[in-house]
C-alpha cells in the first residue's frame, strides 16, 4: 500500500516560525518535496496541499502553483529547478491577455501582458504559456529577474485571496527557455491530474473552516449549533472519500485522461465547501465573521478560490462524458 502523509509539517512549521507563513518559508523547510502524481502516491501528495490550504488559502495558491510547476518540469523533461528556487504556473488564457512566444535562436522572447499571474512578486521562475507565430499554444520557462519582465500593481482587487496577489505581469521581449512541444500542456497526463489536485486545496480549506467551527462550538447543550457541526462533517466526510477514490484512480492508470475524475472531485469538493461555508456562518453568527481575522479571511477567500471551478460548464461537461461513455466503463458504472 502506498504511503501517505499523517502527520501535518505545516502545523510544525507554523508553531516554530509563528502563524504567518510564505511560499519561502514552505520551500526552504523542503515541504515542497512531493510524490508526483500519479506516481503511487497521489493521496499523499494531496494531503500536503490541503494541509497548506487549512492554514491559508492564499498561500496554498502559490504553493499549488509552484509544486505544479515543478510536476510540469519533470513530465516534460526538462531540467530540473534551480535549488531554493520558487515557481509559478501562469496558464491562465484569457482572450484579452495572450502573450506572443517569438522564436529567437533556439529559445523565446515573450511579448505581451500576462493576466492572473498569482504570487509574481513572490516567486522566482514562472512556467507561462502562450502562443507561437504559428498559432500553437507552447509553454515556456522564464527567470522573473530576466530584462523585459515587469510585475505590475494590477488586475486584482478582490478582498478574498489577497494574498494571492494575482496581479498582471507585462513581458517586453523577456528571453524564455521552451518547455516541451507545442500543445504538451494540455495533452499531458498530469494537466487534469494537477486539474483533480486543485480540489484538494479546496477541501483544506473547508477543512480548516471547520477545524474552527469545533473550537468554537462551544456548548453541546445547543442542538441546533450541533446540527451544523454534523452537516459539515457529512460534506467533508463524503468529499474526501471522493478525493481518496480519485487519487486511488489516478495511480492506477496513471498515463490515462482523468478529465472525468478531475471534473467529478472539483464539483462534488466545491458543493462541500459551500455546504461548510453556508454551515459555518449559520452556526456561529456574525461575531467569528466581524471579529476573527483568521476566520474571516477564510471565510472571504474560499468562495474566490472555488471560483476556479467553471461550475454549470464543468457539469455540463461531465454529463456529456457521461452521456458518452460504456455505461459499463468504471468510471461511469454507477454502481457500489
Amino acid at each position: 500500500m502506498a504511503s501517505t502523509i499523517s502527520a501535518d509539517p505545516v502545523a510544525a512549521l507554523c508553531d516554530a516560525r509563528g502563524l504567518t507563513l510564505s511560499l519561502a518559508d514552505l520551500v526552504d523547510a523542503g515541504l515542497d518535496c512531493l510524490p508526483r502524481p500519479g506516481s503511487g502516491q497521489t493521496l499523499a501528495r494531496w494531503q500536503r496541499l490541503a494541509q497548506v490550504g487549512a492554514h491559508d488559502l492564499s498561500l496554498v495558491k502559490l504553493f499549488e502553483g509552484h509544486t505544479d510547476a515543478l510536476a510540469i518540469l519533470a513530465e516534460l523533461g526538462a531540467s530540473p529547478a534551480p535549488a531554493g528556487s520558487r515557481w509559478a504556473t501562469w496558464c491562465a488564457e484569457p482572450p484579452d491577455a495572450r502573450l506572443m512566444f517569438e522564436t529567437a535562436g533556439d529559445g523565446y522572447r515573450l511579448c505581451g501582458t500576462k493576466a492572473w499571474c498569482s504570487g509574481a512578486a513572490q516567486v522566482t521562475h514562472a512556467v507561462v504559456s502562450g502562443w507561437n507565430a504559428d498559432g500553437e499554444p507552447c509553454l515556456a520557462t522564464v527567470a522573473m529577474d530576466a530584462p523585459g519582465v515587469t510585475v505590475t500593481d494590477t488586475g486584482w482587487l478582490a478582498v478574498g485571496m489577497a494574498g494571492s496577489a494575482s496581479v498582471d505581469v507585462r513581458f517586453d521581449g523577456a528571453p524564455a527557455r521552451p518547455l516541451g512541444r507545442p500543445g504538451d500542456y494540455v495533452r499531458r497526463p498530469g494537466f487534469w491530474q494537477g486539474g483533480a489536485g486543485i480540489a484538494a486545496c479546496w477541501w483544506g480549506g473547508a477543512a480548516g473552516i471547520a477545524a474552527m467551527v469545533r473550537e468554537k462550538a462551544g456548548s453541546r447543550s445547543d442542538p441546533h449549533r450541533l446540527a451544523h457541526v454534523g452537516g459539515i462533517d457529512t460534506a467533508l466526510a463524503s468529499s474526501a472519500a471522493l478525493l481518496r477514490e480519485c487519487a486511488a484512480w489516478i495511480d492506477a492508470h496513471p498515463h490515462a485522461n482523468a478529465q472525468a475524475w478531475a471534473l467529478r472531485v472539483r464539483l462534488a469538493v466545491e458543493d462541500a465547501a459551500d455546504t461548510v461555508m453556508r454551515h459555518a456562518a449559520r452556526g456561529l453568527g456574525a461575531a467569528p465573521l466581524c471579529r476573527d481575522a483568521r476566520f474571516a479571511r477564510a471565510m472571504a477567500d474560499l468562495p474566490v478560490f472555488i471560483r476556479q471551478s467553471h461550475a454549470e460548464r464543468d457539469l455540463a461537461a461531465l454529463g456529456a462524458l457521461a452521456l458518452d461513455a460504456d455505461p459499463h466503463e468504471e468510471s461511469f458504472a454507477w454502481q457500489l
